[in-house]
């Protein structure tokens, strides 16, 4: 509960700034600037009712909307908040103008300039008579100078007449200038989270990339150089993705002539009575020497036990904390870190103690942060997903924190391990600055 009392309260923040910045700031009070008050209430509800209410089997129709919606509102925070420097500079240049602009010229211990006086027209006459032009010296004291005299009263009146005009046509033109500035951010803000979502929708819900590394194993016997693994995660079927997702991925995955499938976890989000259909179709994938599942945390939040005995009726070979024999070489899989909770942990001794450390072995595990624990073991290399590549950029900064790679190759403890990026997307159906991706990595002997 405490959790998700903290992401109303983020939600609810992050949607105030966002009212004020792109309605509060750039709308005059009236109609529009009520109408966008109202849809920001509507669209603070929305995105924790997608959140909440989808991942229960709820509100599904609200899923495209709600999510594409939860997309928009991270990019408008991201431009909004790389913006907010530039917008404060421009206030203060402005207000000091300002301020320079409306300064007293009494307040610097000034002269006034001499106040002239309309001229008198002589009775019975048109030409004008000099009245008299007068002097105001420094202590305010008026000293006439001409055919006549002014009290000081109704020149100091002029002159503050004249400086009031002044002051209401400085706060005028400052009115003007920050809406001008909130109008040209918002729009600017606006466009640019509206484009880069646009992007991300059509990069997430294309064909997955296929990227090509190379590792050399120093333990691999020669007669398996050049064994490809084709390694897919996070294909997260569900509800936004349909039968053509699973479909796609597939096809790019027999493309590659694999000799062994590693499918890394997170494969769907929602039972089997609700996607299985959806699955289907990776009953079709080819290799020489078969697929291969471990789970990821998604799986169990959606029914683990019954996707683990649907896997396998799909011809997909679950590694529960286990290992197999392929020629030369050892493939062990675990559970997900998740499944302590339900269960069902990972298991490192079981699937790597008590082997043969002349044989090279390749782990599958979900999360990068387990080859933690993988490491004692002589591990040759790890593959693994989970993190999307961060999905939305610059997301990937924070996911950092938590998983020792982000994406592609790295080394922890001396293991070699190589994050995918995953082959479908989680929440939004947006990837930017990480595509959809398998990838095919080809052993070769040092």
């Amino acid at each position: 509960m405490v959790f998700f009392a903290v992401v109303l309260v983020g939600i609810g923040l992050i949607h105030y700034y966002l009212w004020k910045r792109l309605v509060r700031d750039p709308l005059r009070p009236g109609w529009g600037r009520r109408a966008g008050t109202v849809v920001a209430v509507l669209l603070c509800v929305l995105a924790p009712l997608t959140m909440i209410g989808v991942r229960a089997g709820y509100f599904t129709w609200l899923s495209w909307p709600g999510y594409l919606w939860i997309a928009v509102m991270f990019y408008l925070l991201v431009v909004l908040a790389v913006l907010e420097i530039p917008r404060l500079l421009l206030m203060r240049l402005w207000a000091g103008s300002r301020r320079t602009t409306v300064k007293s010229p009494t307040a610097t211990g000034d002269v006034p300039a001499p106040v002239r006086i309309a001229d008198e027209t002589r009775p019975g006459t048109s030409e004008p008579q000099p009245v008299g032009v007068v002097s105001l010296s420094a202590d305010g004291a008026g000293q006439a100078a001409g055919a006549g005299t002014v009290p000081t009263g109704t020149a100091a009146g002029a002159q503050t007449a004249a400086g009031t005009t002044d002051d209401a046509a400085e706060e005028r033109r400052g009115i003007e200038r920050r809406l001008l500035l909130a109008r040209g951010t918002a729009i600017f803000a606006g466009l640019t989270a509206a484009g880069i979502t646009g992007y991300g929708v059509k990069t997430a819900t294309g064909a997955p990339q296929i990227d090509r590394v190379q590792l050399p194993m120093a333990k691999l016997p020669r007669a398996m150089d050049g064994t490809r693994l084709a390694v897919v995660s996070d294909i997260h079927i569900g509800p936004l993705t349909g039968v053509n997702h699973a479909q796609r991925i597939v096809q790019v995955i027999n493309s590659v002539n694999a000799d062994l499938v590693c499918v890394v976890g997170d494969l769907v989000d929602g039972s089997v009575a609700e996607l299985g259909r959806f699955a289907a179709p990776l009953a079709g994938i080819e290799s020489r020497h078969g697929a291969f599942f471990v789970t990821g945390n998604h799986e169990y939040y959606s029914g683990a036990e019954e996707w683990v005995d649907e896997v396998a009726r799909l011809g997909i070979r679950p590694l529960r904390n286990e290992r197999v024999a392929i020629n030369g070489l050892d493939l062990a899989g675990v559970n997900d870190l998740s499944g302590e909770d339900h269960g069902d942990a990972p298991d490192f001794a079981r699937a790597l103690g008590d082997r043969d450390t002349a044989r090279p072995v390749v782990l599958m595990a979900h999360q990068p942060v387990a080859v933690v624990e993988a490491a004692p073991y002589g591990v040759d290399l790890q593959v693994s997903g989970h993190t999307h590549g961060g999905q939305m950029a610059p997301f990937n900064l924070l996911v950092k924190l938590q998983q020792p790679v982000v994406s592609g190759f790295g080394e922890v403890d001396g293991v070699p391990v190589y994050v995918t990026n995953g082959a479908g997307f989680w929440g939004p159906p947006v990837r930017v600055g990480a595509p959809p991706q398998v990838t095919v990595i080809e052993l070769r002997v040092a």
